[in-house]
């Protein structure tokens, strides 16, 4: 077979193969190629063996990975994939052969590898699945129940549409479709920008796959094969959104230790044995941990146990001596486990109950004595890193930062069970409570990977509806079009139909009535004069979220659209980098009303009164309003009536980022400061404080000058200055700050798009940093000055304006 590499003028792979497969082999081996240490960290991620080489800043999340199963899952999917859809396994399993291949070469060029020990392992044909779900595991946000039952405990129920996400708290992506009707060659344009950690590599690989069957241009997600979220295949484009629903939900258990392992209280009032075994977490330059893995007819235990709430989400740390003794290989970071229960209860439908014990990196070098501990592993997706300078940690939630206290304990219990622990303590206060975790791939046994070959095939807006039907996590709105003239605007994914307690709060699952009842139908929306609008706002999948993005960017997006009739794809760049801050409205109106300000104090309100309300980065006055704001959010979270929610809560460490007070009222600030009343704040009396305080400090900085990108990396660089820029969390330009606590960006648009029906050469893409993962290779940030100007790259599909690079070294392997 003849597998063909080609180049354009920013890098990007270009591949052309004879067949499906071999096209399949060849994104794995190119991937491999520029993305090698990318694609081990997110292979470590999912295994939950990342702190072997990265250190003790990767124990959280390996733990949680571990007790959420998510290697488990992958594999179970992979197998059922085999079961449901035999030529899709063998795609994947084409994917990975081609990952083997490139990846002793792809290491050999990147510099990590040698800096922490590592060697590049074996991929086996789960592993692109796993990288799947490690990425978008936290994406629905399931932790912000955790938050919503403390800020109910101590707050009350009022507290929570104060909080809802609806008021400015939540970015996820923009994404709008224009209609030939509203386009100046006749044909749709498709365009947006997924808001995500912005991550070194990045998130999103630009490629150009080529056979016989399909030719298809769009952004992959590295470690997984074909293009799921936008792509353009000549005749049909997609693009995709978060949609905010919710389909995850979180258990309270009740569990027991028994002689011969664990039980939990089941909703018929009989006690059911539960899976139960323990692993051990290597951790470079420490001695490794040993936790305990429990998983009910629920899902897998991701907090507490038969012990209740700290004893088991403390590390518990064993001596190196008696970690290696029978538990770590030698020379390989081995994960240790004795199941005690492969005849426990299935959780869901799926038959949930394996628990073979296999190693899950016993084909990884161990990580020599004395390799360095650098960096902090994500939380989450991608939409999930935590960035170098503790900046958020979670995919659509603020993060915990230096000095930020969470609140205290588990939650309360709801109205449907106020039988928690004696004394009148909280539930969690009881001993024997735990958080089991229930989410569709580990009930279902499927990601939806039986959507990517049938995307890719695509040649009309019918066989992308029909594909997305297959699709399952993490729920999206898609836009489509093609150059027939078809529109589509509908959401796709999976979400179970269960209670209102499961969807909004923790379910007790010692009561009847919290089981799943089946799947919901997914919903399509409109398209209104030729445009649909999704920035995940309240929408089509309403009635499948609990909280939504405020509707600043839609309806801002929406504005613009609306101020010309017809837009070419050289136009919508524009629109990307709109910065107007609806959102600044009622802090601006509290500062009008002041009056007996001093001197300096009422010039500068005066300022903002003037202001335009763009965060352009050479902006003063955007500088300015980022100061007051972050001041008022100070001052409020160090309110009295806010107390409660800052002592330190008894959940693991991967949890906290949602608890967080100080970025909570950040982000919600918009709804605290409009509220009639506020748990007896005086907020006129904060607003004067903190314009006082800015104007003491005659402020002369640019936006800019304090917002500046902060990529997450697995090995960060503490020298690392990053440029200035432009935008805030509710502009059409999302870069966000965490107001309060930094002004640094983690997040922002993950890649930019235009997908042009009339002309694919039409079309236009950027990334924030480059195509190749290797640093100081010359396509590594090449992209960067034209990201941070708002300029787009243009898309070559013709292979005569392409080079042809000589075959990538390889080994050849078989999966």
């Amino acid at each position: 077979m003849t597998i063909e590499t080609y180049r354009d003028a920013w890098g990007i792979p270009h591949l052309r193969a004879d067949d499906v497969r071999e096209l399949a082999r060849a994104q794995g081996r190119v991937t491999a190629h520029d993305r090698a240490w990318q694609l081990e960290v997110e292979r470590h991620r999912v295994q939950g063996t990342s702190a072997s080489f990265l250190g003790s800043s990767a124990v959280a999340w390996d733990v949680f990975a571990r007790r959420a199963r998510l290697a488990d899952t992958a594999r179970r999917c992979f197998e059922a994939l085999e079961r449901r859809d035999p030529e899709t396994a063998d795609w994947v399993r084409a994917y990975v052969a081609g990952v083997n291949e490139g990846l002793t070469a792809g290491a050999a060029r990147t510099p990590e590898f040698a800096r922490t020990g590592l060697a590049p392992g074996r991929w086996e044909p789960w592993h692109p699945l796993g990288v799947w779900l490690a990425t978008h595991i936290l994406f629905a946000g399931f932790p912000a129940k955790l938050w919503r039952e403390e800020a109910i405990r101590h707050l009350g129920e009022e507290s929570i549409p104060l909080f809802a996400t609806d008021g400015p708290a939540t970015a996820g992506s923009n994404g709008w479709l224009l209609s030939g009707a509203r386009t100046t060659t006749g044909e749709a344009l498709i365009a947006g920008d997924p808001h995500r950690f912005i991550e070194a590599p990045g998130v999103y690989q630009q490629i150009h796959l080529s056979c016989p069957e399909f030719d298809v241009i769009g952004l992959a997600v590295p470690g997984t094969p074909g293009i799921a979220h936008f792509a353009h295949t000549g005749t049909v484009a997609w693009s995709i959104t978060n949609a905010m629903a919710d389909y995850q939900d979180l258990y309270r258990e009740r569990l027991r230790r028994t002689e011969t392992g664990v039980e939990a209280l089941a909703p018929d009032g009989t006690w059911t044995r539960a899976a139960h075994h323990t692993e051990t977490v290597e951790v470079a330059g420490e001695p490794p941990i040993q936790i305990e893995l429990i998983e009910t007819a629920r899902g897998p235990v991701i907090a507490g146990g038969p012990e209740g709430f700290g004893a088991t989400d403390t590390k518990e740390r064993t001596t190196g001596t008696e970690a290696e003794k029978g538990t770590r290989a030698e020379g390989a970071a081995a994960v240790t486990d004795t199941a005690e229960a492969a005849e426990a209860e299935p959780a869901g439908q799926a038959g949930q109950a394996e628990q073979s014990g296999q190693a899950e990196a016993a084909h990884e070098p161990a990580v020599a004595d004395g390799a360095r501990s650098l960096g902090s592993l994500p939380v989450s997706d991608h939409e999930s890193r935590a960035s170098t300078a503790g900046l958020p940690v979670a995919p659509h939630e603020p993060a915990v930062a230096d000095g930020a206290r969470p609140p205290l304990g588990p939650p309360a219990p709801d109205h449907e069970s106020c039988t928690g622990g004696a004394g009148g303590k909280s539930w969690a206060d009881a001993g024997g409570e735990a958080l089991a975790l229930r989410y569709p791939p580990r009930v279902t046994e499927d990601l939806g990977f039986s959507a990517l070959l049938p995307l890719l095939r695509a040649r009309r807006v019918a066989d992308v509806d029909r594909a997305f039907d297959a699709w399952t996590e993490p729920v999206n709105v898609v836009h489509a079009a093609d150059t027939a003239g078809g529109t589509l605007h509908r959401v796709a994914g999976r979400v179970p139909v269960r209670s209102r307690t499961n969807r909004t709060r923790l379910a007790p699952a010692w009561l009847p009535g919290h089981a799943w009842q089946g799947w919901h139908e997914m919903p399509y929306g409109d398209i209104t004069d030729g445009v649909a609008v999704m920035a995940n706002q309240r929408g089509p999948a309403t009635p499948l979220g609990v909280e939504f993005a405020p509707p600043h960017r839609a309806d801002r997006i929406r504005a613009l659209l609306d101020e010309r009739r017809t837009w070419s794809a050289a136009d919508l760049p524009a629109i990307h980098t709109d910065t107007h801050l609806a959102s600044a409205a009622p802090l601006l109106d509290h500062l009008a009303a002041l009056d007996g300000l001093t001197p300096a104090a009422a010039a500068l309100r005066d300022r903002l009164l003037a202001w335009d309300r763009r965060m352009e980065a050479d902006s003063t006055d955007a500088a300015v309003y980022a100061a007051v704001r972050t001041a008022v959010v100070r001052h409020l979270a160090a309110h009295p009536a806010f107390a409660p929610l800052t002592e330190p809560p008894a959940y693991p460490e991967v949890l906290l980022p949602w608890l967080a007070l100080t970025p909570r009222i950040a982000f919600a600030l918009e709804h605290l400061l409009r509220a009639e009343e506020l748990y007896g704040i005086d907020r006129p009396a904060v607003v004067r404080t903190a314009i006082e305080e800015v104007a003491a400090d005659k402020p002369t900085r640019t936006w800019g000058d304090t917002h500046r990108l902060a990529p997450w990396r697995a090995l960060p660089e503490p020298s690392y200055d990053g440029p200035g820029l432009s935008g805030d969390h509710d502009c059409v330009l999302c870069t966000s700050a965490v107001p309060g606590l930094t002004d640094l960006a983690a997040r922002g648009p993950a890649a930019r798009y235009v997908w042009d029906l009339a002309h694919r050469d039409d079309s236009l893409w950027v990334v924030p940093l480059g195509a190749d993962g290797v640093p100081d290779a010359p396509h590594h940030t090449d992209q960067l000055p034209l990201w941070l100007k708002g300029e787009l790259a243009p898309v070559v599909t013709d292979w005569a304006r392409l080079e042809r690079v000589d075959p990538i070294d390889t080994e050849e392997t078989d999966v």
